[in-house]
């Protein structure tokens, strides 16, 4: 299989950057020029809204001023008197005055036309005919040029008017017309890029009164190719709706429109409206975005060079530690590995890391002491099973061997008489509960490695189950010539415990005691223990037996472990006692300890059970009483309670206090039982 290909670090590092780098920024770059075209474009309609509306109420107010001044100027005694000098001297000064721009003022007679006094020369500035109601001064716009039409009026395409107001002579006759001609609103040339708009006035029929955007409105909106946007306008206009909209001019130019509505100033009707427009390109509103582009340009093209150097730079900062640590990882197998961890990097991660990866080290040196040992372990293990084996195999032979000799003997009638054939027989079924007994330790050992051994426990009174042991044991101890003393507390011992595996145990205790003990004495004691409110009694089987190493003591309580081959074939013995009796103290919930101070100094072997109420014990287990004054066998020593029970083979008795019964064993296997009170013995 190909492998696959594989990069530095450093490189994939300064790839990755410039990689998501990249994209962001031109994505950022994107929707920066959109939200800022966007916002020029709704800056640009709301400053155009603002200009139409500023346009209409200056028109408003420039025509109201006007008609004011002109009606101020048709009284005047200069104007009425009809002299043309003082009314021609009076009009040059009130073209001077007038704030707005004023193309031309006429005095003209009202029924010639005759011009009395002109500020512009002789040339007429009005021919309509002129009629007037009271003082009321009229109010005619002069309409830009119609297509196809030819004219010299209005050719700026500006706002231009007639006002015309009565002006009485000094008789109070009509006799003159005060006509001013005048241009509210004159093109500006605006810096490119400007946003005040340029000016048309619609009329609310949809004549144009003046265009000054740079001809993109056409004077007469019969067929445009845009009149719907138009009569929209005009529509909304006259609803009193302030806005702004976008129209594509057949030029292929678009532009933004600002408009509003102001009253007709030439009609008295309040239902006639002007509508007034602000008008810009979309050229001169986003005239702005091109220096945006500039400038996000430029600053694309520095943070591309500042994220590359940052990369550059972020590289070996960041790799550097990367490649000691692995550095540190590739040569720790080899013999310079001696060296320590690298570590003070100015990064907190990778100092944590430098400390994990030690730590990790300890861990896997540590591992490997224990894998030795537990190598090493396992192959004395193994050694000390072939060793059991050997053992146990010799110890099964054996009893074999006897019983299939002693039963040839019988069957093939080489015994002399009955009595020695029933001697052989009683030897080989002696053997064979030997051999049953070897074969059920075997079971209970391979139960508890697979977890399957179990107890049942009932409640019971200790004292009678101590006292059954030892009435069992006792034919084995009489036989060895030990003394066995049982020093039992008079008080009831209430226990939960199994009854046949605590019998067990005790059975396999006192037996090993008996088996490694030569000379002296076997001494069981029970000692109950209150402490801070539980209860336990400490079970005692303390031998003057051969003893025990301390540096061997914690093997004997795991199978198939002996602490001396050569001890053990010397006894027999498979060494799976200890470890059968641990498993079953520990599942009846208490705890077995061995002491002893060397070789040659005994053992001391302590089972400590958890005591339980002294109501839960059934009233046959409160049975029993240690008043009792008659005589009793061996086999009766069961159902008596006892405080102190020693065998021996010295056929005189020790004095003893009372409370004490003392059973010694004679040669002759007589048995003397000596009861409490210090009475004498009577021999069974």
């Amino acid at each position: 299989m190909a492998k696959s290909r594989q990069s530095s670090f450093r490189r994939i590092l300064v790839t990755r950057i410039l990689l998501l780098f990249l994209p962001v920024l031109l994505i950022g770059e994107m929707v920066t020029l959109n939200k800022a075209r966007s916002s020029l474009l709704t800056t640009a309609r709301q400053n155009l809204i603002y200009s139409a509306i500023n346009k209409g109420e200056k028109i408003t107010d420039d025509i109201a001023a006007l008609k004011t001044n002109l009606l101020s100027a048709s009284q005047t005694k200069a104007v009425q008197s009809g002299s043309s000098y003082q009314a021609q001297k009076f009009l040059t000064q009130l073209a001077k005055q007038l704030p707005t721009k004023i193309a031309c003022i006429q005095l003209k007679t009202l029924r010639k036309h005759k011009i009395i006094a002109s500020s512009c020369g002789e040339q007429t500035i009005a021919e309509l005919p002129i009629s007037f109601t009271k003082n009321e001064v009229q109010i005619t716009a002069i309409s830009p040029p119609q297509p196809g039409i030819t004219g010299k009026r209005n050719p700026d395409n500006q706002l231009q008017l007639l006002l015309s107001a009565p002006v009485y002579n000094q008789r109070g006759n009509l006799a003159y017309t005060l006509i001013i001609k005048t241009t509210l609103h004159q093109q500006i040339k605006d810096k490119q890029g400007s946003l005040m708009g340029d000016l048309v006035v619609i009329a609310q029929d949809g004549t144009i009164l003046a265009n000054l955007s740079r001809g993109k409105f056409v004077t007469n909106l019969k067929n445009p190719s845009h009149i719907q946007q138009i009569q929209d306008i005009i529509k909304n206009a006259i609803q009193g709706n302030n806005n702004s909209i976008n129209i594509n001019f057949p030029n292929g130019q678009e532009s933004i429109v600002g408009y509003t509505a102001i009253p007709n100033p030439i009609t008295q009707k309040k239902q006639q409206k002007w509508i007034i427009l602000g008008v810009a390109s979309v050229k001169d509103a986003l005239l702005g975005l091109n220096e945006i582009k500039v400038i996000l340009i430029v600053l694309t093209a520095g943070l591309i060079g500042a994220s590359l150097l940052v990369s550059l730079y972020l590289a070996p900062y960041l790799a550097s530690p990367l490649e000691e640590l692995r550095d540190y990882a590739l040569n720790i197998h080899s013999h310079h590995a001696a060296q320590p961890i690298p570590r003070n990097f100015k990064i907190r991660e990778f100092n944590q890391l430098a400390q994990a990866l030690d730590q990790m080290v300890e861990r896997l040196k540590a591992w490997a002491e224990e894998l030795e040992i537990a190598w090493k372990e396992a192959k004395s293990a193994n050694f000390v099973k072939s060793q059991f084996l050997a053992i146990t195999s010799h110890e099964l032979r054996n009893p074999l061997n006897i019983i299939i000799n002693c039963v040839r003997l019988v069957r093939d009638g080489l015994c002399d008489d009955r009595e020695e054939e029933l001697e052989f027989l009683q030897r080989a079924d002696e053997t064979a509960i030997h051999l049953l007994g070897i074969i059920n330790d075997l079971l209970d050992i391979s139960k508890i490695e697979a977890g399957k051994l179990s107890v049942i426990t009932t409640p019971l009174e200790l004292r009678k189950l101590l006292l059954d042991v030892v009435n069992l044991q006792s034919v084995n101890v009489q036989q060895k010539g030990l003394q066995l003393k049982c020093e039992i507390d008079n008080e009831l011992i209430p226990v939960r415990v199994d009854e046949l595996k605590l019998k067990q145990v005790l059975i396999n205790i006192i037996g090993n005691s008996t088996k490694f003990t030569d000379k002296g004495s076997i001494v069981i004691s029970t000692d109950i223990h209150h402490n801070n409110g539980s209860s336990h009694v400490i079970i005692s089987v303390k031998d003057t037996g051969i003893g025990i190493d301390p540096g061997q003591q914690d093997k004997l309580f795991r199978p198939f472990v002996m602490v001396d081959g050569t001890t053990t074939r010397k006894f027999e013995g498979t060494g799976l006692g200890l470890a059968i009796s641990r498993n079953l103290i520990e599942l009846m919930g208490g705890k077995i300890t061995l002491e002893s101070l060397g070789l040659h100094h005994g053992t001391t072997v302590k089972i400590i059970l958890p005591l339980i109420d002294i109501s839960l014990l059934s009233a046959s287990g409160k049975k029993g009483d240690l008043g009792n004054d008659e005589p009793a066998s061996i086999n009766e020593v069961k159902g008596t309670n006892y405080s102190h029970l020693s065998l021996d083979k010295s056929s005189e008795i020790d004095d003893f206090s009372p409370g004490k019964l003392n059973i010694e064993s004679v040669d002759s296997r007589e048995i003397s039982l000596f009861l409490q009170k210090g009475e004498k013995a009577s021999t069974l």
